[in-house]
């Protein structure tokens, strides 16, 4: 049976002397993975199409128990993104991260306009690398099911003025009476954290924080998707590593 798709090249696997093997992430059936035929060829009709962040429609045949890629025809290449290393690491990041989330099988339109926005984003440099990884964390871990309870204080149900505290397990936070959580947030975070879950993907780019807010909710957002991904990602450590140099 063909089908016919818009997907982003997650990840590319060599696969003999001229094949890959690409994970996808597609609007309808979420996070797949394909042969493609001679796609390594130089020449090839594939390979330019077939490599990480190519976004195009691609033609495949669905067997029993796996998918080909019969062709396709690139709509966006993000090649920007290969010319800095930090933006190359934190992109693939980004991948790494849906292909922990998305489910195989199932649609994911929101997740990868998601991801499209923030390498459409990060390649342009139109928000900080910072913003989209918080934003891009947040929103993958949403999507997927792993939502904060940000409506109100975990004990007294109250919805506090000032800062809070954050429990990154339990996904919940406490007022100070209360506190009980890793991290203190500003309110600002907090906001801009309810802003991120409950928006629709359209508007969850449209806010602005201090520069201390938007280190803060960085680092809440990352511990947050590390706690429930439950792995440690090597682009994100070496996004780190990079990002940290920059600044030496």
């Amino acid at each position: 049976m063909s089908v016919i798709t818009n997907a982003l090249v997650l990840k590319v696997n060599d696969s003999g002397e001229s094949d890959r093997i690409v994970t996808l992430l597609s609007a309808e059936l979420g996070v797949i993975r394909a042969f493609a035929n001679r796609a390594k060829k130089i020449n090839g009709r594939m390979n330019a199409a077939t490599q990480t962040f190519c976004y195009g429609e691609f033609s495949l045949y669905s067997g029993r128990d796996s998918y080909t890629v019969d062709s396709v025809t690139s709509k966006e290449v993000f090649f920007g993104l290969r010319e800095d290393i930090s933006k190359l690491a934190l992109g693939q990041y980004f991948c790494s991260l849906a292909m922990d989330l998305i489910p195989e099988g199932e649609p994911a339109p929101d997740s990868l306009r998601v991801i499209l926005n923030s390498l459409s984003f990060l390649e342009k440099g139109r928000r900080s690398p910072a913003f989209l990884k918080s934003v891009t964390e947040l929103k993958l871990l949403a999507l997927a099911g792993f939502s904060p309870e940000l409506t109100a204080c975990g004990v007294c149900s109250e919805n506090p003025v000032g800062d809070v505290a954050f429990d990154i397990s339990g996904g919940r936070f406490y007022c100070r009476k209360h506190g009980r959580g890793d991290m203190i947030i500003s309110p600002g975070v907090l906001t801009a954290m309810r802003h991120i879950i409950s928006s629709p993907v359209e508007r969850v780019y449209s806010f602005a924080l201090t520069p201390a807010d938007e280190k803060l909710l960085g680092e809440v957002s990352e511990s947050f998707a590390l706690r429930h991904t439950g792995r440690n990602h090597k682009a994100l450590e070496f996004y780190n590593t990079v990002k940290e140099s920059d600044v030496k």
